[in-house]
C-alpha cells in the first residue's frame, strides 16, 4: 500500500473545521469528519489561528498562503567551506555524527559552522550527483541497506586451561574511569586461514592491530605481545577476551606482559562491546573474504591510525589518539621518565 504524503488543508476543509470548532467539536472528532490525522488538524489549528482568537477559515487560509510564499532558510551545506570540510572528513572515514561533533569542538563560538548529523545525511542525498554521490555514499560506514543481526558467540569451554572468568575482573574495569583495560579478538580472513589481532583500550577507544603469522595460539600470543609491549605498564592492566582457542596460551601472554587476562561468558558479545563495535568498523577496510596474510604490519598500523584519528562522541569529540597520548604522557611523568 502506497503511503500518503502530507498535504495542507484545502479552503473547503478549513471552512468545515472552522464551523466544527465553533460548535464545540473536538480536534479528534473533526479529524474523523475530514478524514485527516488528528495531528494534521491540531497543527492546522495551532499554526493558522490568530493568537487569542478562535480559528477562522479565511484568516487561516491567508496565513497559510503567506507562509508558503516566504523564502526557506538556505541549506547550510551550500556554503563551499562547510561542504569541503564535510566531504574531506567523510572520505577520511568519519561518520556524519563525528563530523558534526568535531565542528562544535573546533569552532565553539561560530554558529555559522554548526551542523547536525541529520543535515549532513540529508545533503548526501540531495546535493551530490553522479560519481560524487556514489563516492560519498560509499564512504558512509554502513554500506548495506539493512542491518544484519549479530551472530551468536561460540562456546569453547573446556578448550582453554585455567581460564580467569570475567566475574573475577576488577570492578573498576566496568566503569571505564581507569585507563589500561583492553579488549581483544581476532578478525579472520578468507576461509579462516588468516587473521589479524584487534586490541581496543576501553577508556580511550584506542585501536591496535597485530599482524599474525597464523590463526593458532602461538601466533596470537606472539602478535599480541609485539603490540602491547610498546604500551606503558601503567596503561597495560587487563585484557578481556572471548573463549576463542587462539588464547590457549593466555598464561604465558600474561606473564610476558605483566597483564591480567580474563574471559567473557559464552554467547555474551556485549561483555566485549567496545571490541565488537571496533571489529565492525574495521570491516570497512578489511572486508570479509579478504586474505589478511598479504597485509604488512605497516599497513595494519595505517588502518588503525585512521580509526584512532576519528573524533568520538564518547570522548567529547576528541580522538582516541589525542586522549591516549595525554594519558601516556601523564603516566610517564608519574614514573619520572
Amino acid at each position: 500500500m502506497k503511503k500518503k504524503c502530507y498535504t495542507h488543508l484545502s479552503h473547503e476543509e478549513r471552512e468545515t473545521l472552522s464551523v466544527g470548532l465553533s460548535q464545540g467539536h473536538s480536534i479528534r472528532r473533526m479529524a474523523m469528519l475530514l478524514g485527516r490525522a488528528p495531528s494534521t488538524v491540531s497543527r492546522e489549528a495551532a499554526r493558522n489561528a490568530t493568537k487569542g482568537d478562535p480559528y477562522r477559515a479565511c484568516t487561516a487560509h491567508t496565513r497559510a498562503a503567506t507562509r508558503a510564499r516566504q523564502a526557506r532558510r538556505p541549506r547550510k551545506l551550500l556554503d563551499p567551506w562547510l561542504w569541503r570540510y564535510v566531504r574531506t572528513h567523510l572520505l577520511h572515514g568519519c561518520s556524519p555524527e563525528q563530523i558534526a561533533g568535531r565542528l562544535r569542538r573546533e569552532y565553539p563560538a561560530d554558529m555559522g559552522k554548526r551542523l547536525s548529523a541529520e543535515t549532513i545525511y540529508v545533503a548526501l542525498y540531495v546535493l551530490p550527483r553522479g560519481t560524487l554521490r556514489s563516492e560519498l555514499l560509499a564512504a558512509l560506514r554502513q554500506a548495506r541497506k539493512t542491518r544484519r543481526p549479530r551472530t551468536r558467540g561460540r562456546d569453547r569451554r573446556g578448550q582453554i586451561p585455567n581460564m580467569p572468568l570475567i566475574t573475577e575482573r576488577p570492578a573498576d574495569v566496568a566503569t571505564r574511569t581507569v585507563p589500561g583495560h583492553w579488549e581483544g579478538d581476532l578478525i579472520k580472513g578468507a576461509s579462516n586461514r588468516s587473521a589479524v589481532g584487534t586490541l581496543v583500550e576501553r577508556t580511550t577507544r584506542l585501536v591496535l592491530l597485530a599482524r599474525l603469522d597464523g590463526t593458532d595460539a602461538l601466533s596470537a600470543r606472539e602478535g599480541f605481545t609485539r603490540k602491547l609491549k610498546h604500551v606503558p605498564t601503567a596503561l597495560r592492566r587487563t585484557l578481556t577476551y572471548d573463549r576463542g582457542k587462539e588464547m590457549a596460551e593466555h598464561e604465558r601472554l600474561a606473564q610476558r606482559l605483566a597483564i591480567r587476562v580474563f574471559f567473557a561468558d559464552p554467547h555474551s558479545p556485549w561483555q566485549r562491546g567496545t571490541n565488537e563495535n571496533t571489529n565492525g568498523l574495521l570491516r570497512q577496510y578489511l572486508p570479509k573474504g579478504t586474505d589478511l596474510s598479504g597485509y604488512t604490519q605497516r599497513e595494519f598500523n595505517a588502518i588503525a591510525h585512521r580509526l584512532n584519528t576519528r573524533p568520538r562522541k564518547c570522548l567529547d569529540w576528541a580522538t582516541p589518539l589525542e586522549v591516549f597520548t595525554q594519558l601516556r604522557h601523564q603516566s610517564s611523568v608519574a614514573l619520572g621518565t
